[in-house]
């Protein structure tokens, strides 16, 4: 009987929720931060990375995570999830759009303990403009990306493999191979320990 692989992340708790710069922790350690357009199964990501059912609430309304949400990560000090806000078709004002843009602005460009960025996309309707934005701003800064293609269960495995290289190569094209790619699913847990071989590894866990 094979061995059940230990989840780094199954202590994950909610810390705090961020609408500016002063309420960020301290810009030490190390952060890995979530990004998905609204209703790509970020929540359920989070979720199923860490073992726990209502981590991250998953929500039927899009677009309402209006702030960044942190997670420690005990025992390891200073070790973060972040969720970032997700609007992709959410009706919000456009004055809450014009801040939260230039507050994503300065936290990717200038967050120092940031190591990486999950982007989460619906598989079924990957590499949106929102998407793109996003890895531009972890390719910018030089941090590596990961695009998690979920609701993988949606589509044949072999659609979904043919879905999966697809993006892979799009974004090679561009980012060479700063930019990782797999399929993935909060409903059947497929692809759940890769996305924590990654997450792991770049937060140093």
């Amino acid at each position: 009987m094979a061995m059940a692989i230990p989840n780094p992340f199954n202590r994950a708790d909610y810390l705090l929720a961020a609408h500016t710069h002063r309420q960020l922790p301290p810009d030490g350690g190390r952060e890995v931060a979530f990004a998905g357009r609204s209703n790509a199964g970020k929540s359920s990501a989070l979720n199923a990375l860490c073992g726990r059912n209502a981590l991250a609430r998953v929500s039927k309304t899009p677009g309402r995570t209006q702030q960044l949400v942190y997670f420690g990560l005990p025992p390891h000090e200073g070790k973060y999830l972040v969720d970032l806000p997700g609007y992709g078709y959410a009706k919000v004002p456009q004055d809450l759009q014009a801040h939260w843009q230039a507050f994503l602005d300065g936290y990717f460009g200038s967050r120092l303990a940031l190591a990486g960025l999950v982007v989460v996309m619906d598989i079924r309707h990957p590499l949106k403009d929102y998407d793109r934005s996003m890895i531009g701003y972890a390719m910018r800064r030089g941090l590596p990306a990961h695009a998690l293609l979920t609701k993988a269960d949606k589509l044949s495995r072999g659609a979904a493999m043919n879905t999966v290289q697809a993006v892979r190569k799009d974004l090679s094209a561009t980012y060479g191979d700063s930019v990782s790619v797999q399929a993935f699913s909060g409903e059947t847990k497929q692809g759940v320990d890769e996305l924590r071989a990654v997450v792991a590894g770049w937060l140093e866990i």
